[in-house]
């Protein structure tokens, strides 16, 4: 992975709060490592998954032209590469005499496909603030999408995002590799950002941990943003392991995964929990917050970081958010 920076501003307020409450309340019926299961919840997206079904239908109308430019081979660098601020190739959607309205459109139902309906509306106004919205932002094809024999995956970045779009063709990989996430914000109050309420959550948890517990669990410097490198089993974790917590702290963790994993489809979302099970379920994890970057003084954490053995969600929310998730099983 290559990681790099971002730096950037804006004041805004909250989304939809019904979008959200919707989002939360599909996010609720998780079944999280632990619990009892279904046959078959755990599954994948899949080829025909309705985001890999836009990516199929926008591949079959570029250009010869155009796939010079924006269809690369699946195992190339820019596929591994992963930034705050970054286009994946130089054409942005907005380009007119590039990309036409019918491709825009296909690009626009990708990222519907990848989103819950509150992920959708949240995203879709992070773009707009952050960027200017969709047409800002670029996109690439690795891989050949409807070749039933090869994976291939799609990637759509630009300023605070990268969605990528693989129907499970790349291997014990959530999301089809690490995702992105951020939003600008000219005040230091970090609840202008529309994120801040992930921070609420892992904030809950924070204030539910004795005197000794949260010592363990406070640290004073953060990692790199974009060191979000999976360690496996062996890896060594800042903070608290949850397997440490009592029933009723455990149950706060169980609700952070929800809230962070609202905003995308169900398809993404189970594969995330089949993996996390896979690693040694929620035990597994750990929570640290960063004392650096406490952005009023008010001590409820701005930056933090959920991590495990095949887990990694790091949160930047002080001076503005960046979000960087890698969610996978490490390759020997």
């Amino acid at each position: 992975m290559k990681p790099s920076q971002c730096d950037c501003s804006a004041d805004r307020s909250n989304v939809d709060r019904r979008a959200f409450v919707k989002g939360l309340a599909a996010a609720a019926a998780i079944v999280l490592p632990g619990r009892s299961l279904q046959a078959g919840l755990y599954s994948g997206p899949s080829r025909t998954s309705a985001a890999e079904t836009a990516v199929t239908e926008l591949y079959r109308t570029l250009t010869d032209d155009q796939k010079k430019v924006l269809c690369l081979p699946f195992e190339h660098e820019k596929r591994h590469r992963i930034s705050a601020n970054w286009h994946v190739t130089e054409p942005t959607l907005g380009q007119q005499n590039f990309f036409t309205s019918m491709q825009r459109e296909l690009t626009a139902r990708v990222v519907k496909g990848l989103c819950s309906e509150e992920g959708y509306a949240r995203l879709t106004r992070q773009m707009d603030e952050d960027a200017g919205g969709l047409h800002e932002f670029s996109v690439a094809f690795f891989g050949q999408p409807g070749d039933e024999a090869q994976p291939f995956e799609f990637m759509l970045t630009g300023r605070h995002l990268t969605l990528r779009a693989d129907g499970n063709t790349v291997d014990r990989a959530a999301f089809g590799g690490p995702i992105i996430y951020g939003h600008d914000q000219v005040d230091p109050v970090a609840s202008k950002n529309i994120y801040f309420y992930q921070t609420q959550q892992t904030d809950a948890v924070f204030r539910s941990l004795t005197a000794d517990q949260a010592a363990r669990a406070l640290v004073s410097q953060a990692p790199a943003e974009a060191a979000v490198q999976l360690q496996g089993e062996g890896g060594k974790f800042a903070g608290i392991r949850v397997g440490e917590l009592n029933a009723e702290q455990k149950q706060q963790v169980e609700q952070t995964l929800k809230v962070l994993l609202a905003p995308y489809r169900t398809e993404d979302v189970s594969e995330v929990m089949e993996i996390v099970k896979s690693s040694g379920g929620l035990d597994q994890l750990h929570m640290a917050f960063y004392s650096q970057g406490d952005l009023s003084g008010d001590k409820t954490w701005d930056i933090w970081r959920v991590e495990g053995p095949s887990f990694v969600w790091h949160y930047r929310g002080a001076p503005h958010v960046h979000a960087y998730i890698n969610i996978g099983m490490k390759k020997a």
